[in-house]
């Protein structure tokens, strides 16, 4: 059987047993007729609370975050609703912040392909940067003790809007909402008390699941302490279309929206397999190797303890090049060894978290790699066993683990969170 997997810009194509293969795929959603008719619809009649509109008077500053350009989501047709509801606000009045967390910034032409260019030329648009001390501001601490430290033109803006797309997310449960203020506008200090080794390695701390997750009960926190005006998330299928808006009081609708992806978003599966192929979803989610472990955490669901996981990313943004991920692969010679040095009392570094769940996949499974942006003795260096025929590794894998092999096939990687048993809950 031909099966297309979704691979940078144009896909990749791979012919697979068809006796041997389960295709796990989300649910199709289709797509709202009028997307601009939907979110005017939702930000005149919210999930929750008052109308965008009621909420915002006339020269107040307006703080609106988005997502930076690792996320599909659909920023230009989001913002011009929101502007759209708000006439009586001054173009000079709004700051738009790309939420980058600890990412790099984004270039000029980037944030036009993100937002358009009358928006780029209009309005204030700033890339957030965590480790621009000058550019933060505290605001307490939670209560599992994580320093909050956000960017002060959102805290000093009398209006915060997130602008969101809800996902499962491998570690914090849900994209979207709340993490539009943390991490995606925290400071470095704040990023590593969320990201750490006791945070990240909770058993909670995965795919699908909000409440008891340690990661997402501090996101909240942290919002809730500061204080968010109004929300808006969407959902998209696999077109990255959107299927479905939500809107106002940012608990309320984040929680509405993470039921919705999760019943469309989340498949059962009947048991585990020898052998998993899966991707990053494409670009501009597959656009670096540090994206890409959220498509392995996706194939880690449902692969037998021992088994293969393939994972075919294009990564044309390499390893990458910024932040500190591939620095830290470097530093020792096993993902075993890596994990005993994250783990360890006292270490703190940016970017630890992915080796961190890279390194527990890899525990548990031998992981193959395909990814045209990265050199084979990159994918080495960063303990990947590199290929470069996608088919011809399934076939290998399939035969190493013995006549009566299984495969299971991601090919939208981490859109598709496969589970076995009950669905997990996700507020």
């Amino acid at each position: 059987m031909r099966v297309q997997l979704d691979y940078g810009s144009d896909g990749l194509s791979v012919d697979l047993p068809e006796e041997r293969t389960v295709v796990v795929a989300p649910r199709h959603v289709p797509a709202v007729s009028d997307s601009a008719a939907a979110l005017r619809e939702a930000l005149e009649r919210p999930t929750a609370g008052p109308p965008l509109a009621a909420l915002v008077r006339a020269g107040q500053t307006v703080a609106i975050s988005v997502c930076d350009i690792t996320r599909a989501q659909p920023r230009q047709v989001m913002l011009e609703a929101v502007f759209a509801a708000l006439p009586q606000v001054a173009p000079g009045d709004v700051t738009i912040l790309v939420a980058t967390g600890t990412h790099r910034a984004n270039t000029h032409d980037e944030l036009v392909a993100m937002l358009g260019a009358e928006i780029v030329q209009r309005y204030r648009v700033v890339n957030h940067d965590a480790r621009d001390g000058a550019s933060l501001a505290a605001a307490g601490t939670t209560a599992s003790g994580v320093p909050i430290q956000l960017n002060r033109l959102w805290l000093g803006a009398d209006v915060r809007i997130t602008t969101g797309f809800v996902e499962p997310h491998f570690f914090a449960g849900f994209s979207g909402g709340p993490k539009m203020v943390a991490p995606g506008l925290a400071g470095l200090d704040t990023v590593l008390g969320l990201h750490d080794a006791r945070h990240v390695g909770h058993p909670k701390a995965t795919w699908g699941i909000t409440q008891g997750n340690p990661i997402h009960d501090d996101v909240r926190e942290i919002a809730r302490l500061t204080g968010v005006t109004f929300a808006i998330d969407v959902a998209l299928n696999r077109d990255q279309a959107i299927t479905k808006v939500f809107a106002g009081e940012l608990f309320a609708e984040h929680a509405a929206a993470c039921a919705h992806v999760q019943a469309t978003a989340m498949v059962p599966v009947d048991g585990l397999f020898d052998v998993v192929l899966t991707t990053n979803s494409g670009y501009p989610l597959d656009q670096n190797l540090y994206q890409s472990v959220k498509g392995m955490s996706a194939a880690a669901c449902i692969v037998k303890p021992g088994g293969t996981i393939i994972c075919a990313a294009e990564c044309r943004d390499g390893v990458p090049a910024h932040g500190a991920y591939g620095a830290i692969l470097r530093e020792r010679g096993s993902p075993a060894a890596l994990l005993e040095m994250i783990e360890a009392p006292g270490y703190r570094v940016p970017d630890a978290w992915q080796v961190q769940v890279q390194a527990l996949i890899q525990a548990k499974a031998t992981v193959l790699v395909k990814a045209g942006g990265v050199s084979l003795d990159a994918l080495r260096a960063a303990h990947f066993e590199p290929i470069t025929d996608v088919a011809m590794a399934v076939r290998g894998a399939l035969s190493k683990a013995g006549p009566d092999a299984s495969l299971a096939v991601l090919p939208h990687g981490p859109q598709t969170i496969p589970y076995i048993a009950e669905p997990l809950a996700a507020e």
